[in-house]
């Protein structure tokens, strides 16, 4: 579990050793739910293996994925954790996952006492914030094209990865229009 964050932070044995205890490998199912909406959300979750989709449900139950966390990306629900808010969002699995669980009082004991986890961590949280501007300004600015279009192009590695009718809710769009776009984009 720790050979995963070895990848991305270089620190002492010392600090190996205040960050093995506080990290617990969870392993989940296709299907299986790592958060289910109305529980609230304690962790940090580091995704080792698989893929994560996070979602809600509407009104009318329509499904609408919010985000795909795959290997090497955080998931969870940062607005129910900060808040201490019961979440509006689901959390399951796509494939076999394999995920590090940080308790957030633990997780801000990191960050304290060491610098370059805290580091990391900004690093993460900017691109966070990032990526997130990126996709509003996506759903607000494209078409459908132009939306499946900057999903390839932004994440290649998942376009194969993530069954069609997720990738049409993520994109805003029906199945049908997701197969009607790849077909036209094949022919160009």
């Amino acid at each position: 579990m720790i050979e995963v964050f070895k990848k991305y932070l270089h620190l002492s044995e010392t600090d190996w050793d205040i960050i093995a205890p506080v990290c617990t490998m969870k392993k989940l199912r296709k299907q299986q739910y790592l958060l289910q909406e109305g529980d609230v959300w304690r962790y940090h979750a580091f995704v080792c293996k698989g893929c994560l989709r996070r979602y809600r449900i509407d009104d009318k139950g329509d499904e609408h994925i919010i985000q795909f966390s795959i290997e090497n990306w955080w998931a969870g629900d940062r607005e129910s954790l900060l808040n201490n808010t019961p979440s509006k969002y689901n959390i399951d699995a796509i494939e076999d996952t394999e995920v590090v669980l940080i308790r957030n009082d633990d997780f801000n004991m990191l960050c304290q006492k060491l610098p370059a986890f805290n580091d990391f961590i900004n690093n993460i949280l900017n691109r966070s914030f990032n990526a997130s501007q990126q996709r509003i300004d996506a759903a607000i600015s494209l078409n459908a094209e132009e939306k499946y279009l900057h999903f390839i192009e932004t994440f290649p590695h998942l376009a194969n990865r993530v069954p069609r009718h997720m990738l049409a809710s993520y994109l805003g769009i029906t199945p049908e229009t997701l197969s009607r776009i790849k077909n036209q984009v094949a022919k160009k």
